[in-house]
């Protein structure tokens, strides 16, 4: 899972910014940091919202970005969009916690941890769950993605002569 970020410069520093999730935003000194930086600020907001009982954004595709930016897709771990799905799904369909799991044949103390970003959720429990929501699970590996840079701005400063 994915959600994209605006990368832009900002003096010195690279700024990216998840136009899905307001105010989740994170500088860094390069291109190679950034990309820790934001999939921590990205996690943190959404592990955030999970706690707090709420259903946080899905992401939206984008392909294109405002002015001097560029657009960077940004990954989040397995376990924390395991629990978005789950979360997701389960609020689509009007479902309590208690509701999905006897749907699912599990407790409902099963779908409480599979909405909690800090727990390990056993792909048999993920199936039973998917099966009571009338989805599949699907897993899979997926490539690292390299943050593209925008340019730097061109110097202001006039050469002399």
């Amino acid at each position: 899972m994915h959600y994209a970020a605006y990368i832009s410069r900002e003096g010195d520093n690279v700024l990216a910014e998840f136009p899905d999730c307001p105010g989740c935003q994170t500088f860094a000194e390069s291109g190679d940091a950034l990309a820790d930086a934001a999939r921590e600020a990205l996690e943190g907001w959404l592990e955030a919202h999970l706690v707090d009982g709420q259903v946080p954004p899905r992401p939206v595709s984008r392909t294109g970005a405002p002015r001097n930016t560029k657009v960077a897709q940004i990954s989040v771990r397995a376990r924390l969009a395991a629990a978005l799905q789950v979360r997701w799904a389960r609020h689509e369909r009007g479902l309590s916690q208690r509701e999905l799991g006897d749907l699912a044949s599990v407790r409902q103390q099963q779908i409480n941890k599979l909405e909690d970003p800090d727990q390990n959720p056993t792909l048999e429990t993920l199936e039973k769950v998917a099966r009571a929501l009338g989805v599949e699970l699907d897993v899979g590996f997926e490539p690292v993605q390299r943050i593209s840079l925008p340019a730097p701005a061109p110097s202001r400063m006039k050469r002399k002569r």
